[in-house]
Formats: C-alpha cells, sequence, structure tokens
C-alpha cells in the first residue's frame, strides 16, 4: 500500500455513505448512487510533487465525468501551528515527495483534520446522491421547504 492510499483510506475506509470502495495507486473510487462514481486523488497546485489539494470527480458510468472540484488543504484547514522553529508563523499542509519518501510536510494532520477533509467531501457528493427516502415521504426538500405544486 504507497503512502497516497494510506491516507485515502483515512479519509474514506469507514465511510458507510460510499459503497464498492477501491483504492488504485493515488486515487480512490467509490459508488454514490447506482449511476454515478466518486474519484478522490491528491494533486498539486503548480509545484511539483507538492501535494497541496484534493480532487473529487463524478463520473456518470455511462457518459463519463459529470463535475469536478478541487479542495486546497489551506482553505480546509488553515495556516497550522508547528514546533519547528523555521515555521514561527505556523504551515499550511500538503503532502511532499522527495525522493523516495513521500508524507505530510511538518504539519502531522490530526483526526479532526482528516474529518474535516471527508466531511467537506462528502457535502459536495451530497449534491450528487439521491435524496433519502425519509425526505421523500416528509414531502419536504432539504431546505425544509415542503415541495407541493412544484
Amino acid at each position: 500500500m504507497n503512502y497516497f492510499e494510506q491516507e485515502l483510506r483515512r479519509l474514506f475506509g469507514n465511510d458507510s455513505a460510499i459503497s464498492d470502495k477501491r483504492f488504485v495507486g493515488r486515487a480512490f473510487f467509490g459508488k454514490l448512487t447506482d449511476s454515478l462514481r466518486v474519484r478522490v486523488e491528491f494533486v498539486t497546485m503548480g509545484t511539483a510533487d507538492h501535494y497541496e489539494a484534493i480532487k473529487a470527480t463524478i463520473i456518470n458510468r455511462n457518459d463519463g465525468p459529470v463535475d469536478a472540484v478541487t479542495l486546497r488543504f489551506s482553505d480546509l484547514l488553515g495556516r497550522e501551528t508547528v514546533s519547528n522553529q523555521n515555521f514561527r508563523d505556523g504551515i499550511t499542509p500538503y503532502i511532499w515527495k522527495y525522493g523516495d519518501k513521500i508524507e505530510w510536510y511538518v504539519y502531522k494532520p490530526i483526526k479532526a483534520d482528516y474529518d474535516q477533509i471527508s466531511e467537506s467531501l462528502n457535502d459536495y457528493f451530497d449534491v450528487f446522491r439521491e435524496p433519502s427516502q425519509e425526505m421523500e415521504q416528509s414531502g419536504q426538500s432539504e431546505n425544509g421547504l415542503t415541495m407541493r405544486g412544484m
């Protein structure tokens, strides 16, 4: 198991809202609905071997990509304080590859950070998931409005 796969498993390994999970190289694939799949991968934002963001792509089984979003760790986690004196103002988290070594650079995310990343991605996935049966049976939309005459 490579480092990216290990990190993706931390994010989605226990996620019950995604089925048919596959971890392949630097990517994670899962099933959102009968016709929609998701691909999630760590991506660079212009600097080689600095994985500063995570990208999610929604894929229709028959028609291909539907939508994609790239979430920067700087937006999700902000600047983190570290004990390293070289980074007195803190550091924006990212994974880096240096030679054969791949790891989070200086700041190592904690469980709350992984939860923040996976929650943000699941909020995005919810846009494409089928409405829950409970919501349909109650006649309510996601914002609480009654769905009469629509």
